[in-house]
This record gives C-alpha cells, structure tokens and sequence, in this order.
C-alpha cells in the first residue's frame, strides 16, 4: 500500500496517485495535488541551484585560500566570489516560502483508497453489506427520546440550554446510570477481547492534532482554547493515535490494542426544533472507541474485527440495524476504507448512523512518524479506529427500541447487571 504522505511516492507515482483521488469524485482534491506537485517541482529546482551555489563558494573559497597562500592576485577570485551570498541568501528566502506553503498543501491531500472501496458520488451509493436484528412494529406512536425521557425525569434539556446553550444535555437517576453502563459495558467486552483501556487527555495541540487529521478540513467543527495552542478533543482516536508520535516498535509487540473512552467537543450544527431538544448533534458526548495499530499486511484483518466488535456490541442491546460500506464519494480524508453501522429508528421508520470504522493504513501514521522494525527495514506502521458505542446516539436507539406502551424503557439484558438489577427505567 502507498504510503502518500511522503513526496517522493507522489514524485514516482503521480499517474496512479490522481487516478486514485479522482474516485474521491472532488475536482479540489486533484487542484490540491497538481498545485502540490507544480511548488514541489519549483522547490527541487531550486534547490539544487542553491546547492550549485554553495558548492561553487566553497570551491573559490578555497582557490583564494590557495591564491593568498602562493602570493597570487586574488582579484578576480574575489570578484567571482562578491555576487554569490546575495545569490544564494534570495533563492534560500524563496525555497523557505515553498516550504512553508508545500507542507500545509501535502498534508491536505487525502489517503489513498484501498481496491474494495465502491465507487459512487455521495451516501446515496453507499453499500449495504448486511444486516442484523429484527425490526418489530410497534401497536403505539413511538414518542420521540428527549420527550419521553424528559417526562421520565432522566433527562433535563431545557436547565442544560440554559447554562450552555444549544447543543448541550443533562443526564438524571436512571438514564445517567444507563450511560455509565454502556461505557462500563463496552470496556469490558473490548477488554476480554485483549483491549487495553486508555483514558486519554481532553485536549491537543496544534502538532498533534495535524498529525491525525487535516486540521484545515476538520478546524470547523472543533473548539479552539483562545490564547494557547490546544484544541478540545473531537473524538478519543485523535489523542490515542496521537500518542505514539516518533516512535517506534519492535514487530512482536503489534498489534497494540486500545479502547479509549471520553468525553468529546464538537461544533456539531443542530437541527431546528424538537432535534435540538435531543440526544443528536451535540457539542458534548462520551464515546468508547477501538483503536488499532498493527502491521501492514494485518490492517484488512482488523477492520473486519473492530466492525465485528462493534456489532456484538449493537446485537447485545437487541437493536435492528445495517452495516454500509462507504463508497469513495462519501468517503473522509483520513480512511482508506469505512464501514458505518447504523441502527434502526422506529419513531423515523429509517436508520441513523451509530458507528463510523475506518481504516486509515498508513496515512496517520507517516504524518506522525509511526514505525515498526521489520527485518533491517522500517516501514509505517497502519492505524485503525472505530466506534464502540457513541453514548448519546445509543441511548436515542435504546429509548426509542425499547419504549413500551406505558412510557417506560426496557433496559437491555446485557446491561441489567450494570444497572444494579434493574429491567426498566420508569418515572
């Protein structure tokens, strides 16, 4: 697999690497890469001139060191050597310049997509690769999740909006017990699994925010501490991944496998109206996430574990949903190959995306200096990260799934023992 973050790949492959990002079907993708490979082109040029340069100072330094030694006139060697710091000093402010706007430029250009990824314009093309549970009919009008669990008393949205505006929630009794178990739950089932639980810091700065992400893309939707260089963090993969920048590992220690949880900040835009009173497109949630870093040659394999992973995790809370394989229209900057999975809605009658699993090879990887030692060799490592359970959206899927006739919620039987006995939440 092609690592792209590295120029000389792109200098070597530039006819695959285009047809490549064309089935991303965005025309600024191929603007980004040709602007990228026109300044690469200039500061190579360029360089090697200064490098002329250098060399042909160094040489007449020392014919006048000669010169000077046996007594000759040095004139026309100082003459020659007059014009050459002031050559060199405005081809080097340049080359700087190029620098400067080359880096930005290549780390905007997004991953390299694996050969199974299906080729479509936008979500409408998505792939449905199976799925799971059944949809049951229900013989009453499914009442919307902030409703029911505003009149349970489990919930308070109107005191959050108060204190913090649009986009933020409270969770009271019951409901907040519900998701300390879902995260209780989700860590123990990833645990047996051979995860190991990382609680990561909540905020990042610029460096290693640039190494996960383009921060130019994903700068919209995150919060920014004003006067210091952290950012909050969107999701528990950007610090886990982040936090084996410029290392490297033995081949017998990978794969290492983590399951991170958090609470997560995100400029998330709400809809207008009864949405906003949800639990969907919240500026803060907790999540539990898988993530993975393993291999070359493993990262197929493990995808396909975190989406089995995950899926365990929806079939234990009894939910009707579908696993979508991401077409290359629809497809993030970061992934190389995704697979969302969305649950059912009963009150919508549609499902609603619940987990995001990508495969981002080795992209992250080569942005923050990730390796393995492979024989003599080293070679990136590949990363993986995927979604075990998005608390605020299971909790939507759970009250809407499992809301009775009276106004209750059925809790799951796998999370009974996490609710201290309890079968139902009830006002």
């Amino acid at each position: 697999m092609i690592c792209l973050i590295d120029p000389k790949v792109i200098r070597e492959n530039y006819a695959l690497v285009k047809k490549n990002l064309e089935m991303r079907r965005d025309s600024s993708i191929i603007k980004k890469l040709d602007n990228w490979v026109s300044q690469d082109k200039e500061w190579r040029i360029l360089k090697q001139e200064v490098d002329d340069l250098r060399a042909k100072r160094n040489t007449i330094t020392e014919e006048i060191k000669v010169a000077k030694a046996k007594g000759k006139d040095m004139k026309p060697l100082l003459e020659k050597a007059k014009s050459l710091p002031n050559e060199i000093k405005k081809k080097e402010v340049r080359l700087k310049e190029l620098e400067l706007e080359n880096r930005p430029l290549l780390m905007s250009i997004p991953n390299m997509l694996l050969d199974d990824v299906p080729y479509g314009k936008d979500g409408t093309e998505n792939v449905v690769v199976r799925k799971g549970g059944e949809i049951s009919k229900k013989d009453f009008e499914v009442v919307h999740h902030g409703q029911v669990a505003s009149k349970l008393g489990v919930a308070d949205f109107e005191r959050a909006v108060k204190i913090s505006g649009e986009g933020f929630y409270s969770l009271k009794g019951d409901l907040a017990l519900l998701n300390l178990a879902l995260v209780n739950f989700a860590v123990d089932l990833l645990g047996k699994k051979g995860f190991r639980l990382v609680i990561p810091p909540a905020m990042m700065t610029k460096k290693a925010y640039e190494g996960v992400t383009d921060l130019s893309d994903f700068e919209s939707v995150m919060y920014k501490i004003e006067g210091e260089d952290h950012y909050m963090i969107a999701t528990a993969e950007h610090p886990l991944t982040a936090m084996h920048m410029d290392e490297t590992f033995e081949e017998k220690d990978l794969p290492l496998l983590y399951v991170g949880y958090s609470t997560n900040f995100r400029k998330e835009s709400g809809r207008h109206g009864l949405e906003e009173r949800g639990l969907f497109r919240l500026h803060q949630f907790d999540k539990v996430e898988q993530i993975v870093f393993c291999k070359t040659e493993d990262s197929s394999k493990w995808h396909e574990e975190l989406v089995k992973n995950a899926e365990e995790f929806v079939k234990a809370m009894e939910l009707p949903y579908r696993v979508i394989k991401i077409c290359t229209g629809d497809i993030g900057t970061v992934a190389a190959k995704k697979y969302d999975i969305e649950c059912w809605s009963p009150r919508e009658q549609s499902y609603f995306e619940t987990h995001s699993l990508s495969n981002c090879t080795s992209y992250q990887a080569s942005r923050l200096n990730i390796k393995y030692r492979k024989g003599s060799e080293k070679e990136f490592v590949h990363t993986l990260n995927a979604t075990e359970v998005a608390i605020p959206r299971m909790l939507r899927a759970i009250i809407e799934n499992h809301q009775t006739k009276q106004g209750t919620i059925k809790i799951p039987k796998a999370l009974v023992p996490y609710m201290n006995g309890k079968t139902e939440i009830k006002a």
